[in-house]
C-alpha cells in the first residue's frame, strides 16, 4: 500500500512538471476550498453598546383623557313656545346678563292681563266685604240701644218678656252678622293673595321668555335657530352651552387600576393633543376621584387636572395624551431601559450564565446588564442595583461604574433587498 502511494505522488509529481500551469490553478483552487471549509463564518449581526454616564431619569403615568371647560353651563328654557330670535352663534363671547334668545310673548302676555284683571277683581270684592263689614257693625250697635230700651221698659213692668226675648235674638244676630262679614274680609284678602301669586307667576313666565346668560362666557353650543318650538312641559330644554372662562380648562383622565397609587395631587403633568403634536402642555393634578370606572372589565378612575390655556390653544373636547409625573431624578448614573432587557444571543453566552439566566425566571426577580468585554461577542452579564425606572432611562445604584459600555441591542448585518434600504433592522434577543 505504502509503495502504491509513493508510486501515485511520483506521478502526480511528473504530471505537474509537465503541465506547470494546470498544478498552479489547481493548487489555488485546494487552497481556497480549504479555506471556505475550515476559515470561521462571518458575523451576521453585531452588538451596539453605549457609554454609561450620568443625566436625569423621569419615571411616569401614561393616560388619556378630554379637555373640557372648568365651568360649562347649559342654558335652557323653563317655558314652552316658538323662538322668535337668537341673539348669538357659536363662538360668541357673552356678559352675564346678555340676551341670547326671545321666546314668542303673546300668549303670555296675554296670561298676565287675565291675572291682572282676577287681582283687580279680588280687590273690589274686598271693598265690597269692608262695606258690609261696616253696614253690620252699624246694625249692631242699633239693636243692642234696641234691647237696652226694651230691657228697661221689661223692668217696669211696660214690656213682656217675650218682647225682650225677641230683641235679644235680634242682638245674637246682628253679633253673627258682624262675625260673617268679618271672615268674609278675611276670605276676600286671601283671593287677592291668590290672585296677586298668579299674576307673579305669569310675569315671571313673560320675563323668562327672553333668555339670558347667567355668566359671562363663550358659546360653545347652539342647539336653536328662530321658528324652532320648544317644549318645557316634562324637562329643560338646553338651548346653549357656555364655557364660562376658557382661559382655565381641566383634563379628565382615566387612569388604570394599576398605577393609580402611583398618582398623588399637586404631581406635576405634561400632556400633547392632536392638533399640535409637537408642543407639550403643562398640568397639575387637581382632584383623584374614588368613584371607579369599569369599561369591559377594564377598572379605571377619573383624575382631574387643572390646564392654563391663557393663549386659547386648547379647546374643549379635544383628546389629551397624558404623562402623569411621579418621580424624578437629575444627575444620576442612568442607563437605557433596553439594557435591562437584553440578552445576548444564546451561542455568544457562556453555561454559568445560561444558568444564571435559569435561577432568575425560578427565583425572585434580578436585574442584570451586558458589559462590553475584550471579545465583542461575548459580553459579561452584570447585576445591578436599580432606582426610578422610566421609559426611556433607568437609575442604576449599584454595579456599573460611568463610562462603561453596555449592550443595548443587536443589529442585522444582512444586506437588506433595495426596496427595504432605507429602514434599518434590528435584530434583539430578550429575556422575560
Amino acid at each position: 500500500m505504502l509503495l502504491r502511494m509513493k508510486e501515485g505522488v511520483a506521478k502526480l509529481w511528473a504530471w505537474a512538471r509537465k503541465h506547470p500551469v494546470l498544478s498552479s490553478l489547481a493548487a489555488l483552487l485546494l487552497v481556497f476550498v480549504l479555506y471556505k471549509v475550515l476559515a470561521p463564518a462571518k458575523p451576521t449581526y453585531e452588538y451596539v453598546a453605549e457609554t454609561v454616564a450620568n443625566g436625569e431619569v423621569e419615571s411616569k403615568v401614561t393616560a388619556s383623557g378630554k379637555l373640557r371647560a372648568l365651568n360649562t353651563i347649559k342654558v335652557g328654557a323653563e317655558v314652552s313656545g316658538q323662538i322668535m330670535q337668537v341673539n348669538v352663534d357659536f363662538n360668541t363671547p357673552v356678559a352675564a346678563g346678555q340676551v341670547l334668545a326671545e321666546i314668542d310673548p303673546t300668549r303670555f302676555r296675554a296670561r298676565v292681563q287675565q291675572a291682572d284683571a282676577q287681582v283687580a277683581m279680588a280687590r273690589a270684592g274686598l271693598a265690597q266685604m269692608e262695606a258690609n263689614v261696616i253696614r253690620a257693625r252699624t246694625d249692631y250697635e242699633i239693636q243692642q240701644r234696641e234691647f237696652e230700651r226694651r230691657r228697661s221698659l221689661a223692668a217696669a213692668g211696660y214690656l213682656s218678656k217675650a218682647g225682650l226675648d225677641g230683641a235679644s235674638s235680634q242682638l245674637a244676630n246682628a253679633r253673627a252678622a258682624i262675625r260673617t262679614t268679618a271672615a268674609q274680609v278675611e276670605s276676600a284678602r286671601a283671593q287677592i293673595a291668590q290672585a296677586q301669586a298668579e299674576l307673579e307667576s305669569a310675569r315671571l313666565d313673560m320675563r323668562r321668555t327672553v333668555i339670558i346668560a347667567p355668566t359671562s362666557g363663550v358659546v360653545i353650543n347652539k342647539l336653536v335657530e328662530p321658528g324652532t318650538t320648544v317644549a318645557a312641559s316634562f324637562q329643560t330644554p338646553n338651548l346653549f352651552e357656555i364655557a364660562a372662562d376658557i382661559t382655565r380648562m381641566q383634563v379628565e383622565a382615566s387612569v388604570d387600576e394599576a398605577d393609580i397609587g402611583l398618582v398623588s395631587e399637586n404631581q406635576e403633568v405634561r400632556f400633547t393633543v392632536d392638533a399640535y403634536p409637537d408642543r407639550k402642555f403643562p398640568a397639575r393634578v387637581r382632584q383623584i376621584r374614588k368613584a371607579a370606572t369599569e369599561n369591559q372589565n377594564v377598572v379605571s378612575y377619573l383624575v382631574i387636572l387643572d390646564v392654563d390655556n391663557k393663549d386659547g390653544k386648547l379647546l374643549p373636547g379635544m383628546t389629551a395624551n397624558v404623562d402623569i409625573i411621579t418621580g424624578r431624578k437629575a444627575d444620576v448614573m442612568r442607563v437605557p431601559s433596553a439594557a435591562l432587557r437584553f440578552r445576548p444571543k444564546a451561542g455568544d453566552r457562556d453555561e454559568a450564565e445560561k444558568k444564571k439566566d435559569k435561577d432568575k425566571k425560578d427565583g425572585p426577580a434580578e436585574q442584570a446588564v451586558y458589559v462590553v468585554a475584550s471579545d465583542p461577542y461575548k459580553p459579561k452579564r452584570r447585576v445591578v442595583k436599580t432606582g426610578i425606572a422610566g421609559e426611556d432611562y433607568v437609575e442604576i445604584l449599584s454595579g456599573l461604574k460611568s463610562g462603561e459600555k453596555i449592550v443595548v441591542r443587536s443589529k442585522s448585518l444582512i444586506e437588506k433587498k433595495a426596496s427595504d434600504a432605507t429602514e434599518e433592522s434590528d435584530d434583539d434577543d430578550t429575556a422575560s
